[in-house]
């Protein structure tokens, strides 16, 4: 059986913007959602704010199943929701 897992991303206002395949898109996405003032990105997983990079990203989201990030520039944030579909 193959494992299909799907990044689910939310925009602040938690308004569905998309579902992707692959982490590389919804980190672009979601960047451009926050990245529209002068903070910079910061990644918030448990409780830290870091820099966000896809790096970072795709080793939060390795081996977990419905597991949350959002991202947040100043008043801008997003949310990307790791899931997994299930027969």
């Amino acid at each position: 059986m193959t494992n299909i897992y799907c990044y689910c991303l939310f925009d602040g206002s938690g308004n569905f913007q998309g579902v992707y395949s692959s982490a590389t898109a919804v980190h672009r996405d979601a960047m451009k959602l926050c990245n529209k003032g002068h903070s910079p990105v910061l990644m918030e997983h448990n409780g830290e704010g870091v820099p966000a990079s896809l790096t970072l990203l795709r080793n939060i989201l390795k081996g977990a199943v419905d597991v949350q990030v959002v991202y947040a520039g100043g008043p801008h944030k997003s949310r990307i929701i790791k899931t997994k579909l299930k027969e």
